[in-house]
């Protein structure tokens, strides 16, 4: 699977090993959807840990089994998860395409391509070793009246022209998807959370004469 020609303004092409087996997530007019977790390796020895969410009608869920590896193209989807305290915006990668390969065929694609808006001002930082960092929330649209609400982050030079980007501005973005664990601390309590988010290779703004491409950005996080 590959995303060359495809013109979805959402489109995820993934591959890595399952990690955690498919339990099951809701059911949608009679189509049951299942959850599990796949470790998609990174050039370095890390790997991102993420969740894909797929229907019972694309794959029989026992084939789903921790070690098998699974190629997979779909979107990257938001949705609010009421079940906690408070609102929290979750992410998945939800497939429309499944495969199982072999450990021959094994490979380590991670590729995402993002056409949306700016809707929340950029937020720009450094890191203690002066690394440049822009945070930005896009939004793709769906069918049906609906937006996926994704969480990017823009390394370098790329990250100092996106903070200069208003809200409602259009941009597309290609890189990966990532995952990140992190503490929150609640009163006295710590709590070990894990953040899926894309990690910006490529931005390009439309309908304008203004292109940037990564020339810096290649060291994996």
């Amino acid at each position: 699977m590959h995303m060359d020609g495809l013109p979805e303004n959402n489109t995820v092409a993934i591959a890595g090993k399952i990690v955690e087996e498919c339990v099951f997530s809701h059911e949608v007019y009679g189509e049951g959807f299942y959850t599990f977790k796949i470790a998609s390796e990174r050039l370095s020895d890390q790997a991102d840990i993420l969740p894909i969410t797929v229907s019972e009608r694309l794959i029989d869920k026992e084939q789903l089994k921790a070690g098998t590896c699974v190629d997979v193209m779909g979107q990257l989807r938001s949705y609010n998860n009421y079940n906690s305290k408070k609102n929290r915006l979750v992410l998945t990668i939800f497939a429309r395409e499944i495969r199982l390969m072999s450990e021959e065929e094994k490979k380590n694609e991670n590729q995402i391509f993002l056409n949306g808006f700016i809707c929340k001002e950029p937020i720009y930082r450094k890191t203690p070793f002066g690394r440049e960092i822009s945070d930005i929330l896009v939004a793709v649209n769906r069918a049906y009246n609906k937006s996926d609400y994704i969480p990017c982050i823009v390394w370098g030079r790329n990250a100092r022209y996106m903070a200069n980007l208003k809200v409602g501005s259009n941009i597309k973005v290609w890189g990966r998807v990532q995952s990140r664990s992190y503490q929150k601390k609640t009163g006295d309590l710590i709590e070990e959370r894990v953040a899926y988010e894309v990690s910006v290779s490529k931005i390009e703004i439309p309908h304008t004469d203004e292109k940037t491409k990564t020339v810096e950005d290649t060291t994996e996080e």
